[in-house]
Protein backbone atom coordinates (compact mmCIF):
# COMPACT_ATOMS: atom_id res chain seq x y z
CA UNK A 1 0.00 0.00 0.00
CA UNK A 2 1.39 3.26 -0.78
CA UNK A 3 2.20 5.71 2.05
CA UNK A 4 -0.21 8.79 2.12
CA UNK A 5 -0.11 12.25 3.72
CA UNK A 6 -2.35 14.67 4.77
CA UNK A 7 -1.42 18.35 4.27
CA UNK A 8 -3.36 21.35 6.19
CA UNK A 9 -2.95 24.50 4.79
CA UNK A 10 -2.35 23.05 1.30
CA UNK A 11 -3.07 25.84 -0.70
CA UNK A 12 -0.05 28.27 0.60
CA UNK A 13 2.93 28.53 -1.04
CA UNK A 14 4.84 25.92 1.13
CA UNK A 15 2.08 23.60 0.57
CA UNK A 16 2.53 23.93 -3.07
CA UNK A 17 6.21 22.86 -2.57
CA UNK A 18 5.42 20.42 -0.19
CA UNK A 19 2.76 19.22 -2.38
CA UNK A 20 5.31 18.67 -5.24
CA UNK A 21 8.00 17.31 -2.85
CA UNK A 22 5.39 14.30 -2.05
CA UNK A 23 4.27 13.36 -5.03
CA UNK A 24 7.60 13.17 -6.73
CA UNK A 25 8.52 10.53 -3.89
CA UNK A 26 5.11 8.54 -5.13
CA UNK A 27 3.11 9.22 -1.90
CA UNK A 28 -0.46 10.26 -1.94
CA UNK A 29 -1.69 13.58 -1.15
CA UNK A 30 -4.32 14.73 0.81
CA UNK A 31 -4.44 18.54 0.45
CA UNK A 32 -6.60 20.80 2.47
CA UNK A 33 -7.65 23.82 2.55
CA UNK A 34 -10.04 26.69 3.50
CA UNK A 35 -10.31 28.72 0.43
CA UNK A 36 -9.20 26.52 -2.89
CA UNK A 37 -10.75 24.87 -5.29
CA UNK A 38 -8.10 22.59 -5.89
CA UNK A 39 -8.08 21.16 -2.26
CA UNK A 40 -9.90 19.38 -0.38
CA UNK A 41 -12.66 22.19 1.40
CA UNK A 42 -11.98 21.82 4.89
CA UNK A 43 -10.91 23.44 8.02
CA UNK A 44 -8.09 22.59 10.35
CA UNK A 45 -10.14 24.27 13.51
CA UNK A 46 -13.19 22.26 12.71
CA UNK A 47 -12.68 19.10 14.87
CA UNK A 48 -15.08 16.99 13.40
CA UNK A 49 -13.70 17.41 9.74
CA UNK A 50 -10.44 16.82 11.09
CA UNK A 51 -11.25 13.74 13.32
CA UNK A 52 -12.92 12.33 10.70
CA UNK A 53 -10.42 13.01 8.01
CA UNK A 54 -7.44 10.92 9.48
CA UNK A 55 -9.78 8.18 10.85
CA UNK A 56 -10.62 7.76 7.46
CA UNK A 57 -7.27 7.82 5.42
CA UNK A 58 -4.88 6.74 8.26
CA UNK A 59 -2.17 9.05 6.68
CA UNK A 60 1.86 8.15 7.49
CA UNK A 61 2.44 11.80 7.27
CA UNK A 62 0.37 15.03 8.24
CA UNK A 63 1.75 18.55 8.05
CA UNK A 64 0.28 21.48 9.59
CA UNK A 65 0.34 24.09 7.74
CA UNK A 66 -2.18 26.30 8.24
CA UNK A 67 -2.07 29.60 9.82
CA UNK A 68 -2.59 33.29 8.68
CA UNK A 69 0.75 34.52 8.88
CA UNK A 70 -0.09 38.26 9.97
CA UNK A 71 0.66 40.01 13.03
CA UNK A 72 -1.86 42.30 13.25
CA UNK A 73 -4.16 42.12 16.60
CA UNK A 74 -6.88 41.75 14.11
CA UNK A 75 -6.14 38.21 12.99
CA UNK A 76 -5.70 36.59 16.33
CA UNK A 77 -9.31 34.76 16.01
CA UNK A 78 -8.18 33.55 12.75
CA UNK A 79 -4.90 32.33 13.61
CA UNK A 80 -6.42 31.25 17.58
CA UNK A 81 -8.70 28.99 15.54
CA UNK A 82 -6.07 27.50 12.76
CA UNK A 83 -3.20 27.48 14.51
CA UNK A 84 -4.35 26.87 18.48
CA UNK A 85 -7.28 24.69 17.86
CA UNK A 86 -6.33 23.02 14.69
CA UNK A 87 -2.79 21.91 16.50
CA UNK A 88 -5.17 20.34 19.41
CA UNK A 89 -7.76 18.76 16.84
CA UNK A 90 -4.90 16.94 14.78
CA UNK A 91 -3.06 16.27 17.59
CA UNK A 92 -6.36 14.71 19.46
CA UNK A 93 -7.21 12.79 16.17
CA UNK A 94 -3.68 11.10 15.61
CA UNK A 95 -4.11 10.12 19.64
CA UNK A 96 -7.77 8.62 18.81
CA UNK A 97 -7.69 6.97 15.94
CA UNK A 98 -3.89 7.25 13.81
CA UNK A 99 -1.26 7.44 16.57
CA UNK A 100 1.50 5.66 14.24
CA UNK A 101 1.39 9.08 12.30
CA UNK A 102 3.73 11.18 11.89
CA UNK A 103 2.70 14.70 12.76
CA UNK A 104 4.81 18.02 11.33
CA UNK A 105 4.01 21.26 12.60
CA UNK A 106 5.33 24.63 11.08
CA UNK A 107 6.87 27.10 13.87
CA UNK A 108 8.07 30.39 13.04
CA UNK A 109 11.00 32.51 13.83
CA UNK A 110 8.59 35.40 15.25
CA UNK A 111 8.26 32.94 18.52
CA UNK A 112 11.71 33.92 19.75
CA UNK A 113 12.97 37.58 21.42
CA UNK A 114 15.73 39.61 19.04
CA UNK A 115 18.67 39.48 20.86
CA UNK A 116 20.96 40.46 17.84
CA UNK A 117 22.30 36.92 17.93
CA UNK A 118 21.54 33.95 15.91
CA UNK A 119 18.40 32.05 17.24
CA UNK A 120 18.94 27.99 18.49
CA UNK A 121 16.08 26.03 19.59
CA UNK A 122 16.70 26.97 23.02
CA UNK A 123 16.64 31.06 22.54
CA UNK A 124 14.24 32.58 24.71
CA UNK A 125 10.66 32.77 23.53
CA UNK A 126 8.26 35.99 23.05
CA UNK A 127 4.62 36.74 22.81
CA UNK A 128 5.36 40.03 21.27
CA UNK A 129 2.49 39.64 18.72
CA UNK A 130 -0.56 37.31 18.56
CA UNK A 131 0.63 35.39 16.06
CA UNK A 132 3.79 34.25 18.26
CA UNK A 133 1.47 33.85 21.39
CA UNK A 134 -0.77 31.12 19.09
CA UNK A 135 2.55 29.52 18.38
CA UNK A 136 3.92 29.34 21.59
CA UNK A 137 0.77 27.60 22.67
CA UNK A 138 0.85 25.69 19.69
CA UNK A 139 4.33 24.26 21.30
CA UNK A 140 2.89 23.39 24.51
CA UNK A 141 -0.24 21.44 23.22
CA UNK A 142 2.70 19.37 20.87
CA UNK A 143 4.79 18.99 24.45
CA UNK A 144 1.54 17.34 25.77
CA UNK A 145 0.86 14.72 23.24
CA UNK A 146 4.44 13.50 23.25
CA UNK A 147 4.50 12.79 26.72
CA UNK A 148 2.32 9.39 28.14
CA UNK A 149 0.26 7.87 27.91
CA UNK A 150 0.70 9.89 24.05
CA UNK A 151 3.58 9.56 23.20
CA UNK A 152 2.95 11.00 19.59
CA UNK A 153 5.52 11.12 17.31
CA UNK A 154 5.37 15.37 16.77
CA UNK A 155 7.84 17.34 15.28
CA UNK A 156 8.16 21.39 15.08
CA UNK A 157 10.09 23.12 13.04
CA UNK A 158 11.31 27.30 13.53
CA UNK A 159 10.62 28.27 9.67
CA UNK A 160 12.61 31.52 9.17
CA UNK A 161 11.99 34.33 6.41
CA UNK A 162 11.75 32.23 2.59
CA UNK A 163 10.30 33.26 -0.55
CA UNK A 164 9.32 32.44 -4.35
CA UNK A 165 7.54 33.35 -7.01
CA UNK A 166 4.28 32.15 -5.29
CA UNK A 167 4.23 34.72 -2.72
CA UNK A 168 1.39 37.42 -3.06
CA UNK A 169 2.69 41.30 -3.20
CA UNK A 170 1.66 41.51 0.53
CA UNK A 171 4.82 39.95 0.87
CA UNK A 172 7.75 42.43 0.41
CA UNK A 173 9.93 41.17 -1.31
CA UNK A 174 7.68 40.20 -3.89
CA UNK A 175 6.34 43.86 -4.13
CA UNK A 176 9.94 44.92 -4.46
CA UNK A 177 10.21 42.51 -7.39
CA UNK A 178 6.84 43.09 -9.10
CA UNK A 179 7.17 46.95 -8.53
CA UNK A 180 10.81 46.97 -10.03
CA UNK A 181 9.44 44.49 -12.68
CA UNK A 182 6.89 47.25 -13.75
CA UNK A 183 9.20 50.20 -13.36
CA UNK A 184 11.85 48.49 -15.83
CA UNK A 185 8.63 48.06 -18.30
CA UNK A 186 8.19 52.05 -18.32
CA UNK A 187 6.41 52.41 -15.05
CA UNK A 188 6.57 55.83 -13.89
CA UNK A 189 6.02 54.61 -10.22
CA UNK A 190 8.43 54.59 -7.16
CA UNK A 191 9.31 52.59 -4.51
CA UNK A 192 7.73 53.25 -1.60
CA UNK A 193 9.94 51.91 1.46
CA UNK A 194 10.73 51.57 4.91
CA UNK A 195 13.45 51.07 6.58
CA UNK A 196 15.75 49.20 4.46
CA UNK A 197 18.78 48.19 7.05
CA UNK A 198 16.45 45.62 8.65
CA UNK A 199 18.17 42.20 7.98
CA UNK A 200 17.15 38.80 7.53
CA UNK A 201 17.16 35.47 5.90
CA UNK A 202 16.29 35.22 2.04
CA UNK A 203 15.60 31.14 1.22
CA UNK A 204 13.82 29.98 -1.16
CA UNK A 205 10.66 28.05 0.03
CA UNK A 206 11.99 24.84 -1.85
CA UNK A 207 14.52 24.61 -0.03
CA UNK A 208 13.24 25.23 3.88
CA UNK A 209 10.11 22.58 2.64
CA UNK A 210 12.99 19.99 1.91
CA UNK A 211 14.05 20.48 5.42
CA UNK A 212 10.57 20.05 6.74
CA UNK A 213 10.88 16.33 4.88
CA UNK A 214 14.12 16.06 5.81
CA UNK A 215 12.78 16.42 9.63
CA UNK A 216 10.07 14.46 9.85
CA UNK A 217 11.93 11.52 8.40
CA UNK A 218 14.85 11.16 11.21
CA UNK A 219 13.93 10.79 15.24
CA UNK A 220 16.64 12.39 16.54
CA UNK A 221 15.72 16.03 16.68
CA UNK A 222 12.03 16.90 17.06
CA UNK A 223 12.06 20.67 17.11
CA UNK A 224 14.42 22.13 14.50
CA UNK A 225 15.09 25.85 13.59
CA UNK A 226 15.10 26.16 9.93
CA UNK A 227 16.96 28.28 8.25
CA UNK A 228 20.37 29.09 6.46
CA UNK A 229 22.14 30.75 8.90
CA UNK A 230 22.80 33.85 6.21
CA UNK A 231 21.61 37.18 6.39
CA UNK A 232 20.71 40.11 4.17
CA UNK A 233 19.57 43.91 4.68
CA UNK A 234 16.66 44.65 2.43
CA UNK A 235 18.78 47.22 0.70
CA UNK A 236 20.35 44.40 -0.43
CA UNK A 237 17.59 42.61 -2.33
CA UNK A 238 16.55 45.77 -4.13
CA UNK A 239 20.36 46.45 -5.05
CA UNK A 240 20.42 42.56 -6.50
CA UNK A 241 16.95 43.12 -8.19
CA UNK A 242 17.84 46.33 -9.43
CA UNK A 243 21.04 45.47 -10.73
CA UNK A 244 19.36 42.66 -12.47
CA UNK A 245 16.75 45.11 -14.45
CA UNK A 246 19.26 47.59 -15.11
CA UNK A 247 18.15 50.34 -12.71
CA UNK A 248 19.09 52.94 -10.71
CA UNK A 249 17.96 52.81 -7.75
CA UNK A 250 18.96 56.67 -6.91
CA UNK A 251 15.79 57.74 -9.32
CA UNK A 252 13.23 54.89 -8.22
CA UNK A 253 13.36 54.77 -4.66
CA UNK A 254 10.87 57.18 -2.05
CA UNK A 255 11.41 56.32 1.40
CA UNK A 256 8.39 56.75 3.38
CA UNK A 257 9.19 57.19 7.21
CA UNK A 258 5.59 56.43 8.56
CA UNK A 259 6.10 53.41 7.00
CA UNK A 260 5.42 50.13 9.98
CA UNK A 261 8.44 48.75 10.03
CA UNK A 262 8.48 45.10 9.20
CA UNK A 263 9.40 42.36 12.29
CA UNK A 264 12.64 41.56 12.07
CA UNK A 265 12.54 37.92 11.65
CA UNK A 266 16.62 37.66 12.66
CA UNK A 267 19.41 34.72 12.12
CA UNK A 268 18.92 31.28 12.58
CA UNK A 269 21.01 28.76 13.86
CA UNK A 270 20.66 26.20 12.02
CA UNK A 271 23.44 23.23 13.37
CA UNK A 272 21.70 21.05 14.49
CA UNK A 273 19.65 21.14 10.63
CA UNK A 274 22.47 20.41 9.24
CA UNK A 275 23.77 18.17 10.81
CA UNK A 276 21.00 15.77 9.30
CA UNK A 277 22.19 16.18 6.21
CA UNK A 278 20.10 19.33 4.83
CA UNK A 279 21.90 22.43 3.02
CA UNK A 280 20.66 24.86 1.09
CA UNK A 281 20.64 24.83 -2.53
CA UNK A 282 19.54 28.63 -3.44
CA UNK A 283 20.91 31.67 -2.16
CA UNK A 284 19.60 35.46 -2.04
CA UNK A 285 21.03 36.02 -6.05
CA UNK A 286 19.48 32.33 -7.32
CA UNK A 287 15.93 33.34 -5.68
CA UNK A 288 16.35 37.15 -6.92
CA UNK A 289 16.58 35.65 -10.44
CA UNK A 290 14.16 33.30 -9.81
CA UNK A 291 11.38 35.47 -8.56
CA UNK A 292 12.14 38.44 -11.62
CA UNK A 293 11.50 35.29 -13.82
CA UNK A 294 8.31 33.95 -12.35
CA UNK A 295 10.25 30.60 -11.86
CA UNK A 296 8.85 27.97 -9.48
CA UNK A 297 11.78 26.03 -9.65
Amino acid sequence: MEDSAVIFGANGQDGWYLKDLLLKRNIRVISVSRNSSECLNGDVGDYSFVSSLIKTTQPKFIFHLAATSRVSHNFFRDNLNSITTGTFNVLESVFRFSPKSKVFLAGSAMQFENEGKPISEDSPRSNSTQYALCRNHMVEIVRYYREPPFNLRIYVGYLFHHDSTLRSEGHLNQRIVKTLKRISLGSNEKLIIGDTSIRKEYNFAGDIVRAVWEIINQDIYFDLVVGSGKAYSIMDWIELCASNLNLNIEKILEYDPTFVKPFDLLISNPEKLISTGWSPEIDIKDLCTMMLNDQKF
